[in-house]
């Protein structure tokens, strides 16, 4: 094939094989960026829009600055409470686990994933699950990727079970967010 040679306007050759089409990379839009990290946290957490939309209203009432809190209460989800005991190895795990009625909170059973757990609140898994042989094989046991449990839960390793000892801050969130694009990106 014939390469051809072709001046850019920067001073630059430029040489192509005749025929292909290079592709360059496009500039980042500030709402492309935005929308790349809300689509990033709605990902790393398993939601749907419509979840992550209620969520986000939901911070925007209360008092608080409403990225920090869009922030704590996903963290304060039950399947993410349960992901990060380390009483699943992922988050699509977790949910399954809750809604499957695997897991108590202070007792009771709960088949809601976005359940929020609040302050001395007790998470277990049930007695009934605990005792099938199979189930602490393939969900307890083969626990997925290694993350330390936050210092705003409590896990008790043999009883399998942990509690709420503080609300999440924004520190406690185990991935680099910028809450700021995400709250701007819905004010539009």
């Amino acid at each position: 094939m014939e390469r051809k040679t072709r001046e850019t306007g920067r001073g630059r050759e430029e040489t192509k094989q005749k025929g292909v089409v290079t592709k360059r990379a496009q500039k980042v839009t500030e709402y492309g960026r935005q929308l790349r990290e809300k689509q990033n946290l709605k990902q790393a957490y398993g939601m749907r829009e419509r979840q992550f939309k209620r969520f986000f209203d939901m911070a925007v009432k209360s008092q608080h600055a409403t990225g920090e809190m869009l922030l704590s209460m996903l963290e304060r989800r039950l399947d993410n409470v349960v992901y990060r005991l380390k009483l699943a190895g992922s988050r699509a795990q977790a949910r399954q686990i809750v809604v499957h009625g695997h897991v108590f909170v202070n007792g009771g059973r709960v088949h809601s994933p976005s359940y929020l757990v609040r302050i001395d609140d007790e998470i277990s898994l049930s007695p009934l699950s605990l005792e099938k042989e199979g189930f602490l094989k393939e969900v307890v046991d083969k626990r997925g990727p290694v993350h330390k449990v936050p210092e705003w839960l409590e896990q008790d390793k043999k009883a399998r079970k942990g509690k709420v000892l503080r609300m999440p801050v924004r520190d406690d969130v185990m991935m680099q967010v910028n809450d700021s694009a995400i709250v701007e990106l819905y004010s539009k």
